[in-house]
């Protein structure tokens, strides 16, 4: 079964990150536009987004030359989903995730865009959207757009039990956003777009939407909470009509 046109230009790259000491795939696809860096859900790879067709689903937009994805693995598998391992160190571990992402990625997504200064859009489904938020937010400097899709954002609800540290407010939107100023608040404030995107049916959870809406209205940051039916469920089809609609609403 082919995911995706096989005409798409479509790159395999990875290397051994130095910051998790992993082998960290990714994959890019189109060939010019706006780059999107797109998480995978849960504790899935950088090719699930190919699978499920979300990639297919923007295919329009990719051969336009409007956009070009990158696509990234997921650590959850090492930390926040596995249960064996401490709270402690799963948020160590998110931490250097994000030190990945920030100092590995970014840096890959600029030289193949060929744009030293290009910030970047960032998106996600389910966990996907957590972490696109969480990178978003914490660095508006590198990137400059957010399309969350059914998401949440406050990890100490299921994940912390009750045990903090740096890496866990610093990787948290609902703990970090309150207290952010400077520069990045007035990048967020000037210089971003958002969109938070959400079903309201099967396993959706429209209020930490909701939650995120407000703590972005309450810091003065534009943004638009897009609530879908009753009948919009937690899955792919959804995600699939969701993240086209969110490109082009967002004007890219």
């Amino acid at each position: 079964m082919q995911f995706v046109d096989p005409k798409l230009p479509r790159h395999l790259f990875g290397w051994r990150s130095p910051s998790l000491g992993l082998n960290m795939p990714i994959v890019g696809y189109g060939h010019a536009g706006k780059p999107i860096l797109l998480f995978p859900t849960a504790a899935a790879d950088y090719l699930e987004n190919e699978r499920f067709f979300l990639v297919k689903a923007l295919e329009p937009l990719l051969f336009a030359g409007r956009v070009r994805i990158f696509s990234i693995d997921s650590i959850n598998q090492h930390a926040w989903m596995d249960r064996k391992v401490a709270v402690r160190e799963s948020a160590r571990r998110q931490a250097l995730y994000v030190k990945y992402v920030e100092d590995e990625v970014v840096p890959y997504i600029r030289l193949a865009c060929a744009d030293g200064g290009a910030r970047i859009l960032t998106t996600g489904a389910s966990f996907g959207a957590f972490h696109s938020a969480n990178c978003m937010l914490r660095r508006p400097d590198l990137f400059d757009g957010l399309i969350a899709m059914s998401g949440f954002y406050d990890l100490s609800q299921s994940y912390f039990n009750g045990y903090s540290d740096d890496n866990c407010f610093y990787n948290n939107p609902a703990w970090f956003l309150p207290g952010l100023g400077g520069h990045y608040l007035d990048l967020l404030r000037h210089h971003c777009r958002i969109l938070v995107l959400t079903g309201q049916g099967a396993y959706e959870v429209p209020d930490a939407s909701r939650k995120l809406s407000r703590l972005l209205a309450d810091k003065g940051i534009p943004h638009e909470l897009d609530l879908w039916g009753h009948d919009v469920n937690h899955d792919w089809p959804w995600w699939r009509k969701m993240l086209p609609y969110a490109v082009e609403r967002l004007g890219y």
